[in-house]
Parts: structure tokens; C-alpha cells; sequence
């Protein structure tokens, strides 16, 4: 029984799909007209729904908010209020937005970073860069609606720009958000951070009102466009030009920057080097001093300078003695001479004695001639006729002191590598020595008379 009823069931629909179709069939002229104006009421429905997400996007990015960021449908739930939108309402925002817009038509960094201390070096540039394109902003609307505390202001400025180079006035929207300090200054808050008060901003950015006044700016603006070939060409080309420029600007402080602290890196090298070679040196300049008394060799004249020109102070005869200051490399030699600095030829002296001491005080060094260089150089002369006796005796009891040399080195007349150059001493080859000395130099003999080799290349 059930199997026939299903079975008649069945054949019931069958019959009905079967009618449906037949009547399609007979009514296609009707049908076919109905489902395409469904379809276009359809593609309507979602091209709507897409242009006003568009919308809501273009106007978060004014308000610069991420419209993916923020949730949906907050207003209804948070409850914001529609808000009034006054005009020119508040004179110290006026006044704020009428100082900020002159600076950036003199791009004045400061006077804009007084008002609003969050704008980034690159667009401080890009300001400054327009400014040289501009005249001045005029006709400034000032649209507000109360921000989300006290004394803050959500603030959308309408302008029209004069450029030097285009005649007519070029409208334009921007958005603040503006705040008062405890003072009750107003200031453009550019770098708010806050979630709350971010959201905030972007649903009043979508109410109504504002969604038709940014419309309404927008409009005028491309109307312009399509009406003046003029003004697209300038445009296009003024963008070109200030992105050139910026871009140079940028690249040229990144290559300063990277030069100043590739200085900064090298400096502070040099100096630990420099304080390094100078802790390694105090403690031998603290530990000891090396004095050396010369004589002379022959009758010299004394001078003032390291000059044969310079004026005469006197005459060293032979034998004559002197506290050395400095051997220096154009073969002069700097001596104490009657309490002053004098200049003697080095080829016309010899070392006889040196004094190593510690803690030396610095007019001993400096070889000043009061009561303390006086007794100092009672102990140079004395270490000097000890040294001296010495070396007699070992001359005359025959004892002879060699050195031997490590590398071929010039044998000169005088303890300098200006000094004339005696002979050449090969590896190997053994010189007589008479003495080291602590400035670097062996005395030796040499063909039968006295000669100098660096101390570096004998042993």
C-alpha cells in the first residue's frame, strides 16, 4: 500500500515539474524579463554595499585609520552621538589652523613643529619642498566637531591653495586632530596613539555630515580637473618634482650620516689608540729620564735657532760640555747654554756621558740653571767623569767591547740619519763599540775614527 502511494506521489510531482516547464516553455517573453531584472537588482544590492565600504575606507584614511583595523558596526554599539558640525566655532582652533597653514606656505619647520611636534623628517621636507610652489592657503573653512576629551576637537580644514606657477585656486580637505594643553593652548596632536581615541575619530569621520562634506570637496576638486588640462598637467608634474627632490634630499642625509659616523667610528679609534700609546708611556716616562751631556768636538759657533743664519750667542771650543734638550732630525742639536735654549751644529758633538733617573723634576729636563739644575748637574758631571774614567780604563787595560752587525746598516759621521754617511756595515761584521746610547744610536770606531750606527741593526 505504502509502495503505491509513493509510487503516486511521485508520478504526482513528476506531472507538476513536467507542467512548471511546459508553462516556462509557452511564457518565455514574461520569464525571462522577470529573472534578469532579478539579477540586476542583485548586482545593484552588492555594488552598493561595495561602494559604501569604499567610503567608509576613503574616509578612515583622511581620519588615517586602518578601516580593517577597526571594528564594525561600533557606533551602534559604543552609542557615539551625532555630533554638530560647526564652522569657524572655536577662535583659538581658528587661530592654531590659520598659523599652521601660513607656516606651511613659508615652510617654517620650527613654527610648524611648535604647533605639532609628531611630523616626521620626511614630511618636513616634502613641506618645505612645496613651499617653494606656493603662495599662500586661503579661504580656510574650519570645520569641528568635539573630540572624545576635554578640550580636543576633531578638526577637518577646508582651503583653496594659490601656487606660483597656476592662477587659479585649487581646493583642498585635511584633518586634524586638536588638542589643549594645561595652559589652554590649543596644539595639533598628531601622534595619538590611543585605541579609544583612534576609533573615536573614525566613526565621527563617517557620520553623515562629514561623509557629505568630504563628498562635496572631493567633487569641486575633480571637477576642476576634467575642466582645465592646465592644471592636471601641473599637478602631475609638481608631484614629480617634489618627489625628486625629497628623494635626494634623503639620499644625500643618509650618505652624510653615514660619513659623519664612519668619522665618529675612526676619531674614537684614533683616540683609544692615542690613550693607549699613552698609558704605555707614562709609566717609562714616570720610571725614567734620560740626561745627556755632550762636548765638543771643535771650535763652534752657538746660535739662537737650528740656522747658520740665525744670530751668534756665543762660540764652544774644543772639550766644552753641554746638558742635551734634543738632537733633532736636520742635524741641530738643542742645548742648554747660560740658562737658555741654544742650537749647535750635532756633527760638531759627541755624548760623553748619559744619566738615567727617575722622577727627574721638569726644570731639570728643561735644563733651566737654578739651584736645583745646579745640583743635578753635579751628579751628571760626576756620573759623566765616572763614565769617562771607566771607559779610559777598559781602553787602557786593553779590553775592547765589540758589536756585531744583524743587517746592513749605514755608518754616519753623526748620531743622525741626516749626518754623513761614512761607509757601509755588512751582516756579520764586528765594530768597535764605544758606547750606547739611549737615544737609539751605538757609538763605534769605524776606519779609525768615531762613527754612529742605529742601535736596531747591531747586537
Amino acid at each position: 500500500m505504502s509502495r503505491q502511494r509513493k509510487t503516486s506521489l511521485d508520478g504526482g510531482i513528476g506531472d507538476k515539474i513536467e507542467d512548471i516547464r511546459e508553462w516556462v516553455s509557452d511564457h518565455a517573453k514574461i520569464v525571462m524579463p522577470i529573472v534578469l531584472l532579478i539579477c540586476v537588482i542583485i548586482t545593484v544590492l552588492v555594488a552598493v554595499n561595495a561602494n559604501k565600504k569604499a567610503a567608509e575606507e576613503a574616509e578612515a584614511q583622511i581620519t588615517g585609520i586602518d578601516i580593517e583595523e577597526a571594528p564594525q558596526e561600533t557606533e551602534e554599539e559604543e552609542g557615539i552621538p551625532q555630533l554638530e558640525l560647526e564652522v569657524n566655532a572655536y577662535p583659538a582652533v581658528n587661530t592654531l589652523i590659520n598659523d599652521y597653514y601660513a607656516a606651511m606656505a613659508e615652510g617654517n619647520i620650527e613654527a610648524i613643529e611648535a604647533m605639532n611636534a609628531f611630523v616626521e623628517d620626511k614630511e618636513k621636507i616634502r613641506i618645505q619642498e612645496m613651499s617653494k610652489y606656493v603662495d599662500s592657503y586661503q579661504e580656510l573653512d574650519v570645520y569641528t566637531k568635539l573630540g572624545p576629551v576635554e578640550g580636543s576637537y576633531i578638526v577637518y580644514v577646508y582651503s583653496k591653495v594659490k601656487f606660483t606657477e597656476y592662477d587659479k585656486l585649487v581646493p583642498g580637505m585635511k584633518a586634524f586632530y586638536v588638542c589643549t594643553d594645561e595652559e589652554g593652548k590649543c596644539y595639533i596632536n598628531g601622534g595619538e596613539a590611543n585605541s579609544v581615541v583612534t576609533n573615536y575619530i573614525r566613526e565621527i569621520s563617517l557620520q553623515d555630515d562629514m561623509v557629505d562634506l568630504n563628498n562635496k570637496a572631493v567633487a569641486e576638486y575633480n571637477e576642476l580637473l576634467e575642466s582645465d588640462e592646465e592644471l592636471n598637467a601641473f599637478l602631475a608634474d609638481l608631484s614629480n618634482r617634489i618627489d625628486a627632490s625629497v628623494g635626494e634630499i634623503l639620499a644625500k642625509a643618509e650618505e652624510e650620516e653615514a660619513a659623519a659616523l664612519a668619522a665618529a667610528e675612526e676619531q674614537a679609534e684614533a683616540e683609544a689608540g692615542n690613550e693607549a700609546q699613552e698609558e704605555e708611556a707614562a709609566p717609562e716616562a714616570e720610571q725614567a729620564v734620560t740626561i745627556k751631556t755632550v762636548r765638543a768636538t771643535d771650535v763652534v759657533n752657538i746660535r739662537s735657532s737650528d740656522s747658520e743664519t740665525a744670530d751668534k750667542l756665543g762660540k764652544a771650543l774644543v772639550d766644552d760640555e753641554f746638558t742635551l734638550l734634543e738632537e733633532k732630525g736636520n742635524g741641530w742639536s738643542k742645548i742648554s747654554f747660560e740658562g737658555k735654549d741654544a742650537f749647535i751644529k750635532s756633527e760638531y758633538l759627541e755624548v760623553v756621558s748619559e744619566e738615567t733617573v727617575t722622577d727627574i723634576p721638569e726644570q731639570a729636563e728643561a735644563g733651566q740653571g737654578d739651584e736645583d739644575n745646579a745640583e743635578t748637574a753635579d751628579v751628571e758631571t760626576a756620573s759623566a767623569e765616572t763614565a769617562n774614567t771607566a771607559e779610559t780604563s777598559n781602553e787602557n787595560a786593553g779590553v775592547t767591547q765589540t758589536v756585531t752587525v744583524i743587517e746592513n746598516v749605514n755608518v754616519r759621521k753623526s748620531a743622525s740619519e741626516n749626518g754623513e754617511k761614512l761607509g757601509l756595515a755588512y751582516i756579520g761584521e764586528k765594530l768597535e763599540l764605544l758606547m750606547k746610547q739611549a737615544d737609539g744610536w751605538t757609538r763605534v770606531k769605524y776606519q779609525g775614527q768615531t762613527a754612529y750606527v742605529k742601535s736596531d741593526y747591531v747586537e
